[in-house]
């Protein structure tokens, strides 16, 4: 990277100092983006210039580009109890290759976070780990993730949790539910919740549809979202009658019905915000059945499915339980949903859903793998493709990994932007560089992703999280 401007090569969690020439900055949190120059002095972002007329010829947004770090709604860290998948150490190192300098750990590890010294023992965890990148922590709804009673939300609120979330699987009692968004909601602190109506989902393995018929796989039908995402919503609608503060995230939708029914919540004034995943918006169930283009190559001009064994686009082997998740990889017009969704601002926030897995649940027949893709190191690639395909702005897409997530998290930044006097969050990417995804290139355990073997656009050439290396590009 000599000559780049970023500098020299040193010790993770060390004070940053940086003076990036001639670069397209990104900043969401005032909405602008143009030629400027990044000036760090000692971890504090000294200056911000942006440039214009002469000063700013031949500066686009296709070559390095910096933007504030990355917040991850959703991350699956697996400490404690499956450390051969992840640790917060690992998982940690993997976000700040993926650009992200904060992330939430979800709650359904072994034994679960539903306790404010589950809590404590995650934060004493990421100390140690070195890396400056923040870990925030969803507490669990209920105690022991069991649905049957409330876990001690009062004393994880104390501890610091950014959410309450059973993920993994929904609360599936509405009465618990009620109780915890009233209670949630009191507290300052949003519910996060897995929308799904497990009685039609028992023993599904793929989208109902084209490929799980094709493929003799049990369908998992998009009711079971929509149906799931309509009771959660009516909740709330009786909730805030009462405790105006109630909040309502719906993680990782995957339907047109289900973004439909939040699209109309919003226009109602409910307090409800939702996010979706890289991989809902870029890939499609097709990929299952091994093909490997984009959600948006399989339709046609009229948005129209195309059949992916006329097409001669079935390049992989089928059944890769890389691409078994919970929710499944939905049609090309569910995607096509998303990314519209993503568009309009229906959706709030990109959440990777990062579920690493070791080999020994994956390297198994189809429907008996564990659901999850290791994404958090993909995430910024999958949607530079939508960028560079047309069909998202650059800006909009930073929008969606910063102010959006740190809206809905109870102590996310503040503001996520290039501020001055601040220390610095950020992450330098360069869109003309591609790089390769495969096992020696991913930082998480987790080498559970269909985009092995695959080149993506954006390479992160160095994180920044509160004025410390989180990561740096090697050469």
């Amino acid at each position: 990277m000599s000559g780049s401007g970023l500098p020299p090569a040193g010790v993770l969690g060390r004070p940053v100092d940086l003076d990036l020439s001639r670069a397209w900055l990104v900043d969401p949190a005032s909405g602008r983006q143009g030629p400027g120059e990044i000036v760090v002095r000692a971890g504090v972002v000294e200056a911000v210039t942006w440039l214009d007329g002469a000063a700013a010829d031949g500066i686009d947004d296709q070559g390095i580009v910096v933007t504030p770090g990355f917040l991850d709604l959703h991350a699956h860290l697996r400490e404690p109890g499956d450390a051969a998948a992840e640790t917060i150490a690992s998982g940690l190192a993997a976000a700040a290759h993926g650009g992200f300098t904060s992330v939430c750990a979800m709650a359904n590890t072994e034994p679960p976070i539903d306790t404010a010294a589950a809590v404590l023992a995650a934060a004493v965890a990421a100390a140690a780990s070195g890396s400056p990148v923040r870990l925030l922590v969803h507490g669990a709804v209920t105690a022991g993730r069991g649905g049957e009673r409330l876990a001690a939300l009062g004393e994880m609120a104390d501890a610091g949790v950014a959410g309450f979330s059973d993920d993994g699987a929904p609360v599936a009692a509405a009465t618990l539910l009620r109780s915890a968004l009233a209670y949630a909601g009191a507290l300052g602190i949003p519910v996060v919740e897995h929308p799904e109506d497990p009685s039609s989902t028992a023993g599904a393995e793929a989208s109902e549809g084209l490929i799980a018929t094709v493929l003799g796989l049990r369908a998992w039908p998009g009711s079971a979202e929509e149906t799931a995402v309509a009771r959660d919503l009516a909740i709330l609608r009786d909730v805030v009658r009462d405790v105006p503060s109630a909040r309502l995230h719906l993680t990782h939708l995957s339907t047109a019905p289900a973004l439909d029914l939040v699209r109309r919540a919003k226009a109602e004034g409910l307090p409800v915000t939702c996010d979706v995943t890289p991989h809902h918006v870029a890939l499609s169930d097709e990929w299952v059945a091994g093909a490997r283009r984009f959600a948006w190559q399989a339709l046609d001009g009229e948005g129209r499915r195309r059949d992916p064994w006329r097409d001669a686009a079935l390049d992989a082997a089928p059944f890769d339980t890389a691409t078994r998740v919970n929710p499944p990889l939905r049609s090309p017009e569910d995607a096509a949903a998303c990314l519209a969704a993503l568009v309009d601002g229906t959706v709030d926030a990109v959440a990777t859903d990062h579920a690493p897995h070791g080999e020994v649940d994956k390297a198994v027949e189809f429907g008996l793998a564990a659901n999850g893709i290791s994404g958090i190191e993909t995430a910024l690639g999958l949607l530079l493709a939508a960028v560079d395909a047309g069909r998202l702005s650059l800006l909009r897409a930073i929008e969606a990994l910063t102010v959006g997530p740190a809206r809905i998290v109870a102590g996310g930044p503040a503001r996520p932007g290039l501020l001055e006097g601040q220390p610095a969050d950020l992450v330098v990417f360069d869109r003309a560089e591609r790089w390769a995804v495969g096992p020696d290139s991913l930082l998480s355990r987790g080498r559970n992703t269909p985009l092995l073997g695959r080149e993506l656009a954006g390479r992160v050439l160095l994180t920044v999280a509160g004025g410390r290396l989180a990561y740096e590009a090697a050469g």
